[in-house]
């Protein structure tokens, strides 16, 4: 298990983790990821991507420990990445696309103009089927994924940042500064509103129906969808709350938190109490300005990822067959040779093994 995290100084940090009765995070390696500060990090089973205000996408082969290569698709900062299994990732940035990679040849299966500002955030069904997005042309827009086009259009007063569904899909949320907005899949409409105090900055569904949510201050919070009441507070850091993760492992719940204090921090969240403040399992200092967060979960270690459902091995099989590749209306012999002119990757087979205090050593003394 690894916790992988960027910040402003362009760097991407690693901690190995180990589980235990005694959890420990131990210093792995540093990257000089970027040539800007990172905005969006994602994994799978084997990669971890960056997105960056350099406008660059950057792959790391986490089974090889090597920096894999870059996508050089957007033109604008990378705002968020979403992978759907093993064969796809989603990309969007200030330019309006979206991209969607074939994770296996690093190709730009599609592009599509998504949105005439920014886009800001997007979420892909767990069925693999739909993905929703927002933008700064306050829009929410519904992607039939099947066939590579737009399904719906809403508009909404003011442009939303953070868009997630639930992880049995039949809900979805979107965040508008301090609001949490909750529609139902199958009548699109809003069912509940969770307002906060300060600016929301992330959330995560820990299971179908309760939703953990951090923002501009040191709290974290835990909020019933259906109730929209708050079931638990607690304060988490001593700075505000860049990133939340989540993940399930052997029946249990952890929450992995990222604040601008420098601090990531484990926590061990018990449904049955909810009610209750969770444990701190385990905590490592950065000393960085962080900006986004992710745990990379080794397939080995039978870990099993709670927050975003991504799919399984025999899932993935699936994924292989879907109509997201296969089908001929979206995915083209033309269309995949037409992005592969347009798009590029660059291999660059960096080993990712500098310690932490070395890096940092060389750092201060080229400073």
């Amino acid at each position: 298990m690894e916790l992988v995290a960027g910040c402003y100084e362009q760097v991407l940090l690693g901690f190995a983790t180990r589980p235990g009765q005694s959890w420990t995070v131990v210093p792995d390696f540093t990257h000089h990821a970027h040539s800007a500060s990172l905005s969006a990090v994602a994994v799978n089973n084997r990669y971890v991507v960056t997105g960056s205000r350099d406008e660059t996408i950057q792959i790391y082969d986490m089974k090889k420990k090597i920096e894999h290569g870059a996508l050089l698709q957007h033109n604008g900062t990378i705002t968020c990445l979403e992978f759907y299994g093993t064969a796809h990732l989603l990309s969007g940035a200030e330019d309006g696309l979206i991209c969607i990679w074939n994770t296996k040849r690093w190709e730009c299966l599609k592009s599509i103009k998504a949105h005439k500002g920014h886009v800001t955030s997007l979420s892909i069904h767990p069925s693999g089927k739909l993905a929703l997005s927002v933008g700064t042309d306050k829009t929410l827009r519904t992607w039939n994924l099947v066939e590579g086009r737009s399904a719906f259009i809403k508009n909404l007063k003011q442009n939303a940042h953070i868009i997630k569904w639930s992880p049995d899909g039949e809900r979805y949320v979107t965040v508008i500064t301090n609001k949490v907005d909750i529609y139902r899949l199958d009548t699109a409409s809003v069912t509940g509103t969770i307002t906060t105090e300060k600016r929301i900055s992330s959330l995560r569904f820990i299971t179908d129906s309760i939703l953990a949510i951090a923002g501009d201050d040191e709290m974290i919070r835990f909020y019933n969808c259906d109730s929209q009441k708050c079931l638990c507070e607690f304060k988490a850091h001593e700075n505000r709350i860049k990133d939340i993760y989540s993940f399930e492992r052997e029946g249990q719940h952890v929450i992995v938190t990222a604040s601008s204090d420098g601090y990531i921090k484990m926590w061990n969240l018990d449904l049955d109490k909810i009610k209750d403040v969770p444990s701190l399992l385990c905590e490592v200092s950065t000393k960085a300005r962080l900006t986004c967060l992710a745990v990379w979960l080794d397939q080995a270690s039978e870990i099993k990822e709670n927050s975003d459902k991504i799919a399984t091995s025999s899932q993935a099989k699936e994924d292989e067959k879907s109509s997201i590749v296969k089908n001929k209306a979206c995915w083209t012999e033309r269309s995949v040779k037409t992005e592969k002119r347009k798009s590029k990757i660059i291999p660059e087979k960096q080993k990712l093994e500098a310690p932490l205090q070395k890096k940092k050593k060389k750092q201060k003394s080229s400073a």
